[in-house]
């Protein structure tokens, strides 16, 4: 893997988790079977140390995955652009990992973790949207394999 050309950006591996966990959105990068890229903003949630996303149960992101496992994620934080200097503040993450479908109890937890990142305030309803829902929702897991953080505060 290549290194980071400005070192003197990079954050701790404990600064990047954290912008990872609190980002509402990430974008997830997959290339086809001929090599053609496919990015797609999708909201996530951080277990033990993994991405997990649902989606439906058929899509381009799920044929990407099923021919090729490895996968980029990137966050971005607080940006904030400075027209003076030619430049812009900003903070990122980039995850380079393995995708995996996940089910039954990892399933579950997944989903439940999303309630718990966006409705914390709906539990006992999006439980039952879960049970409505699950058989029509995919989830999978990324493996956290590389985490690299950038930012220029």
């Amino acid at each position: 893997m290549k290194e980071m050309r400005r070192k003197d950006r990079a954050v701790t591996d404990e600064e990047a988790m954290a912008l990872l966990i609190k980002s509402e959105y990430g974008v997830l990068s997959t290339t086809s079977k001929n090599g053609k890229p496919y990015g797609v903003p999708l909201n996530f949630c951080i277990i033990d140390h993994s991405i997990y996303f649902h989606c439906a149960v058929e899509g381009r992101k799920i044929d990407n995955i099923l021919q090729n496992k490895n996968v980029s994620f990137c966050v971005v934080g607080f940006t904030e652009v400075l027209p003076g200097e030619f430049g812009t503040k900003f903070e990122s993450v980039i995850v380079s990992g393995e995708a995996k479908e996940v089910f039954d109890a990892k399933k579950q937890n997944a989903l439940e973790g999303f309630l718990h990142k966006y409705s914390p305030e709906f539990l006992s309803n999006g439980i039952k949207f879960i049970t409505a829902m699950g058989a029509r929702t995919r989830v999978f897991e990324i493996s956290i394999d590389s985490l690299t953080g950038k930012a220029r505060k």
